[in-house]
């Protein structure tokens, strides 16, 4: 994965999810974001980390 910041479409797109799934797993603290002033954002590592650790708990 590129170091770059996900949108929110394009994190559910990734996940396989909507985005209100998305909001909640951010809401939980299971996946970390950024503000970039009014927009949500997911940094590439926190993604990666969050399948990895989907993975170590399946």
């Amino acid at each position: 994965m590129t170091e770059r910041l996900h949108r929110i479409p394009e994190v559910a797109d990734i996940l396989g999810c909507g985005r209100t799934k998305v909001y909640d797993l951010l809401q939980s603290g299971q996946l970390k974001s950024v503000k970039v002033g009014s927009m949500r954002r997911v940094h590439s590592e926190d993604l990666a980390t969050y399948l990895a650790s989907l993975r170590r708990s399946s």
